[in-house]
């Protein structure tokens, strides 16, 4: 029997499995770092933090579902062929080309390397036995998408909130000191430098990979109307945006009062091992990796589960089980070769598609106010793409200075965010020309 209700605790448990597949190992590096250069100033930059860290995700997801659930049914409403182009590209680039070999990479990396033997460091054998043994459990858990929502809802999200909790309750419980100065950066524009940080996060691009996983967990409950779709959706957006943002407060307050105790650090992840070190001891050391293990198991899992969805149905001639084997394979190679290379040619691409990705989420959700004209989805992608075309190029060193300081002159370039005004401009000429076609046709109907 079909319902189009859920009860509280299944839309908990989804939103739960949500939260832990958005917050990878990244999620939690990024958050103390803000924190220790934001100092007394953490309180602005942390905000800012949420808006493009948590908010942008959350309307992500939203979209997807308003929108039927396809990312490439909205991207397609700029064009068929950009609609295919590009969430291939998307899936690619945060699933087998970077994202999933990062997250066997990263556990290993802070999980497992503190623990080698002298004997074995430098050598590949461990990475290679790890990253077999994580990708062979990603594909095992992957395998039966109707089973994730109770492997990663019930049972691995409880367990990384209980490692998450020990972790930061030290900070709580022992204060290592106060908030420091802040840097320049955070001391001349706390708010938009924490709001460009979040949206470095490039959550926004998981939203739009995850929400085909979320769609259909809710599917699965038996929930088929629309309407009901869209609204439990959002209501696991908010459990999981809710427990982002109180894990993001949590970490960037540990990194604010942690520079009297360990001084200033480089990143994230050596900020992160020095204070459990410093309030745990060598405990601390295995608290942290199971922390990064379950946040880039869970990450893993859902990246797989999500890319494996898509390519079973844009290729039906293979399975979503083959599907699975294949990117967990592909994933668990690049992860011991060529990653360092394959992450220069990525991040460029990130850089472009990641401007394309907020644009169609804003488009998603005022569609009705311009009547869904191609022409408006035209006019913003037109010079989005273009600067970020311009900003992936500087990115992979590919251009010198010279030629990205052409479009110096726009407003929000040097904040990295130069795309916003020219697509907002782009977009009412879009709405412009619309008009005009519109009302020819008429005229050309009427004298007819």
């Amino acid at each position: 029997m079909k319902s189009n209700t859920l009860s509280f605790g299944s839309i908990l448990t989804i939103g739960l499995m949500l939260f832990a597949l958005f917050l990878g190992a990244g999620n939690m590096i990024f958050p103390p770092l803000l924190g220790q250069q934001a100092g007394e100033h953490v309180g602005l930059a942390i905000l800012g933090f949420l808006f493009t860290g948590v908010g942008l995700p959350l309307l992500g997801i939203m979209a997807i579902a308003y929108t039927g659930g396809n990312p490439q049914q909205l991207a397609s409403r700029v064009h068929p062929v950009f609609g295919i182009v590009f969430i291939i590209t998307l899936y690619l680039t945060i699933g087998p080309f970077y994202a999933l070999p990062r997250t066997a990479t990263v556990s290993y990396e802070i999980g497992i390397v503190p623990f080698l033997p002298d004997i074995l460091m430098g050598s590949t054998l461990p990475l290679l036995l790890f990253s077999v043994l994580f990708f062979i459990l990603t594909a095992l858990l992957s395998l039966n998408p109707s089973k994730l929502v109770d492997r990663i809802g019930k049972f691995l999200t409880p367990a990384l909130l209980i490692i998450l909790t020990t972790l930061v309750a030290g900070a709580f419980i022992t204060p290592m000191g106060s908030p420091g100065e802040p840097t320049e950066a955070y001391a001349s524009s706390a708010f938009f430098t924490g709001f460009i940080e979040g949206y470095l996060t490039l959550d926004a691009l998981g939203a739009l990979v995850f929400a085909i996983v979320v769609i259909q967990a809710i599917k699965e409950k038996n929930i088929t109307d629309r309407s009901s779709i869209v609204r439990v959706t959002m209501y696991a957006g908010l459990i999981a945006a809710t427990g982002l943002a109180l894990v993001y407060l949590a970490l960037s307050h540990l990194g604010a009062t942690s520079i009297s105790a360990i001084g200033e650090q480089d990143n994230g992840g050596t900020l992160l091992s020095a204070v459990v070190s410093y309030l745990y001891g060598s405990s601390g050391a295995v608290i942290l990796a199971l922390a990064i293990a379950a946040a880039c198991l869970t990450t893993s899992v859902g990246l797989v589960t999500a890319t494996s969805t898509y390519f079973s149905r844009l290729i039906p001639s293979l399975s979503y089980r083959s599907f699975v084997f294949i990117f967990s394979g592909f994933s668990m190679i690049v992860s011991n070769i060529g990653l360092t290379q394959l992450i220069a040619i990525s991040i460029p691409v990130l850089v472009m598609i990641y401007p394309i990705a907020i644009v169609l989420i804003f488009l998603a959700f005022i569609d009705p106010l311009f009547n869904g004209y191609r022409a408006v989805y035209i006019g913003t992608m037109i010079p989005t793409i273009i600067i970020g075309v311009f900003d992936g190029l500087s990115a992979s060193g590919l251009v010198g200075t010279d030629f990205t300081s052409s479009l110096a002159f726009l407003p929000l370039m040097e904040q990295g965010v130069g795309w916003v005004v020219p697509a907002i401009v782009g977009g009412f000429i879009g709405f412009g020309i619309a008009l005009i076609l519109q009302h020819s046709a008429r005229t050309s109907t009427t004298h007819t």
